[in-house]
């Protein structure tokens, strides 16, 4: 996939589907890979299977995909992302949980080390997908026969070629194409010539409608959230990122569940704590479920 893998390093892959505040420019694909000493987030699949090939990816605090991130495992392993911000390691032979860390950073994120047995299978199962995704956001699925090197995955929603950001044969770490509309789509999975049967995600989108002048102190200001993409109620997660400036109601993170229907909104507040502009990230909480 030469094409995909030209676009990789300069392609920004939110964490947060909606920010407030300060709402940056849809402009990533113009914009320098990161560097290794920006890495911030280390994407590793969920499952990987003892002896077994398996890709991770580092992002930027921009959701850039960083070259020359070295990652650091609680087994002593090591390794350092290529020219695309991912990298390719064989995971240990001892199952059992491992934890991942870029290095000089804080943070472990943790993977389960499965038997060759567990993960066996002759064809391409998915146990487990998102019922909902949004669509500026990466999403996992869970199975088996999946492909260790992501770019030997080939993964389509609505007929059109998505990114895998991170892999092993039980997880696939998914960014979904630009061009996708919200609404359900079908996913077509394949790996070495093998095709999976296609499932169903919904994909939406998360609209955020608020003032974004600059808090005063004491000011309390209201974040309406719109899904659009399904009637269904989903969780959201709001995410304070300039505490100093305000404050959430309700903590750090706050979650919400949206009304459904026509409307389909979730609403917040934030409160001013000094002058400034405050930043919010929203994203949908996943929920996997057997496939459809």
């Amino acid at each position: 996939m030469p094409r995909m893998l030209r676009m990789l390093p300069g392609r920004r892959f939110l964490r947060a589907a909606a920010l407030a505040g300060v709402l940056a420019p849809c402009l990533a694909a113009q914009q320098p890979p990161g560097t290794a000493s920006a890495a911030r987030a280390l994407l590793l699949p969920q499952r990987i299977v003892s002896g077994e090939r398996a890709t991770l990816a580092v992002l930027d605090a921009g959701g850039r995909l960083v070259p020359g991130a070295s990652v650091a495992f609680s087994n002593g392993d090591h390794v350092k992302t290529d020219g695309t911000g991912r990298a390719l390691f064989v995971a240990p032979l001892s199952p059992g949980v491992i934890f991942g860390s870029i290095e000089r950073r804080s943070g472990r994120v943790p993977t389960v080390i499965l038997t060759p047995e567990e993960a066996s299978a002759s064809a391409i199962e998915v146990s487990s997908a998102p019922r909902a995704a949004t669509l500026t956001d990466r999403f996992e699925i869970l199975g088996k026969g999946f492909c260790g090197d992501a770019d030997a995955n080939r993964v389509a929603i609505a007929g059109q070629p998505a990114v895998v950001l991170a892999s092993s044969p039980a997880a696939l770490v998914i960014l979904p194409p630009d061009e996708l509309s919200p609404g359900p789509a079908a996913v077509e999975i394949s790996c070495a010539k093998r095709p999976a049967p296609a499932l169903s995600i919904t994909f939406v989108e998360l609209v955020l409608k608020a003032d974004t002048s600059p808090l005063k102190p004491g000011e309390r200001r209201a974040l309406t959230v719109r899904v659009r993409g399904t009637t269904e109620k989903v969780s959201l997660e709001a995410r304070n990122l300039a505490p100093k400036v305000a404050e959430l109601a309700g903590g750090n993170p706050v979650e919400r569940v949206s009304s459904g229907g026509s409307e389909n909104v979730a609403h917040f507040e934030v409160i001013g704590q000094k002058s400034g502009n405050f930043l919010i990230s929203i994203r949908l909480v996943p929920s996997l479920e057997a496939p459809k």
